[in-house]
């Protein structure tokens, strides 16, 4: 019996549901920095902000794992290998949490949100392409390449507003591409996860233990949280649940399809991200933003239209 998870449709409205969230987190963060005043220059903030948000996250997928009676062990074909297990799990975790999302927000902190959406999609490409390479199942197939050509036709023309769109920097852009690399190659190895872990006990993991890092790296470099009102911490609880749901739903179906079909609609988050940062921070609204939309859109048509 085909699971939710595997069936079509449930599989294009979960990737959906998780691709939305995630593109709504980029004005949550910075409305979050304004509410709690962190400032651009304060990295040990901005991580603690970070390590919040997904330690909790995970302690809650955890809990969530507790009661439902999931499995907390290694799987019992990779125990024999038990120091490799834990090291692939490290990795995954430091790429997943810790260093992607250091690097997510020190870079959102110095670029606007539209603009970190758009420099952040990177991670579908390099991950749709990794995956041919890696898996069987991911075959690098005409329409395949058409499809991704076209999705990122429209991240381009999402950059392509000039002076609005502002200009390269190594604190703001840089980072953003090196959060989108640490994403592409997390998402990669969740199958290796699932493997060894239940991939929900797993994704707990990641969240929990990456987050406790980054609080453990903020306290280390003085990091605070200046001001502490009710409105920030709803910001935080909102994103807490974007992590919550959008990691639970997207790990699980990367472990049941194809990786390519799935990462595709993370095509979907600069077009939410741009959106949604200039309605909530006011940012600058252009017309390329819709004909991104519409190359992003067919591209993903493209590709999940070819047969599995």
């Amino acid at each position: 019996m085909v699971s939710k998870f595997q069936h079509p449709v449930w599989a294009t409205c979960l990737a959906f549901t998780a691709a939305v969230l995630w593109g709504c987190a980029f004005p949550l963060v910075k409305l979050g920095f304004v509410e709690f005043e962190i400032s651009a220059e304060m990295t040990g903030s901005k991580m603690l902000f970070a390590g919040l948000r997904f330690f909790v996250s995970g302690i809650i997928i955890l809990s969530v794992a507790s009661l439902t009676h999931r499995s907390f062990g290694l799987r019992e074909e990779t125990k024999a290998n038990r120091w490799g297990s834990f090291l692939f799990l490290l990795i995954f975790m430091l790429l997943n949490t810790t260093l992607h999302y250091a690097f997510f927000y020190i870079g959102l902190s110095h670029s606007q949100g539209s603009r970190a959406a758009i420099l952040n999609s990177m991670s579908v490409f390099v991950l749709v392409l990794m995956a041919c390479m890696f898996f069987k199942s991911d075959k690098l197939t005409l329409r395949k390449a058409i499809g991704c050509t076209i999705g990122f036709a429209g991240i381009l023309m999402l950059n392509m507003s000039g002076e609005e769109s502002g200009s390269f920097t190594l604190l703001g852009d840089g980072m953003i591409i090196l959060n989108a690399l640490c994403s592409a190659f997390a998402s990669l190895m969740t199958r290796g996860v699932g493997r060894r872990v239940d991939v929900f006990v797993g994704t707990g993991y990641s969240l929990g233990f990456g987050g406790a890092l980054l609080v453990l790296a903020s306290l280390l470099m003085g990091g605070t949280l200046p001001r502490v009102t009710v409105v920030g911490i709803i910001y935080l609880l909102m994103l807490i649940g974007i992590s919550t749901i959008g990691f639970t739903l997207y790990n699980k179906l990367l472990m049941c399809n194809p990786v390519g079909k799935i990462a595709i609609w993370n095509s979907l988050i600069p077009v939410v991200g741009a959106v949604t940062s200039c309605i909530f921070l006011r940012e600058a609204f252009v017309w390329n933003y819709a004909v991104a939309a519409s190359l992003t859109t067919a591209g993903i048509y493209i590709i999940n239209k070819e047969k599995v």
